[in-house]
């Protein structure tokens, strides 16, 4: 059974940075696309990074030059770094894996950008 666990969200005020962070039960990082969604509130579940084989990335306009999707499988953990946060980041932030024709969630880690 996989697992993956995010941490690392939490409120921030704009202009601040985050780091969230998606813990696997295992290597199934390695080879494989891997990306993070958010969802806010009253909005669709929606693409905001993927790293895919060869380390290529790609983001949404949204974040672009903000964040940065990064893994390593030494641990197998998938990062988000977050900076010059804004308002409209905030959002249940998810990660994403698919692995053997299934689709695997984490359970969602809150951010909150706010004065």
């Amino acid at each position: 059974q996989v697992q993956l666990v995010e941490s690392g969200g939490g409120l921030v005020q704009p202009g601040g940075s985050l780091r969230l962070s998606c813990a696997a039960s295992g290597s199934i990082f390695r080879l494989r696309p891997t990306a993070w969604y958010r969802q806010a509130p009253g909005k669709q579940r929606e693409l905001v990074a993927s790293l895919i084989s060869g380390g290529n990335t790609n983001y949404a306009d949204s974040v672009k030059g903000r964040f940065t999707i990064s893994r390593d499988n030494a641990k197998n953990t998938l990062y988000l770094q977050m900076n010059s946060l804004k308002p409209e980041d905030t959002a249940v932030y998810y990660c994403y894996v698919p692995l053997l024709g299934n689709d695997y969630w984490g359970q969602g880690t809150q951010v909150t950008v706010s004065s």
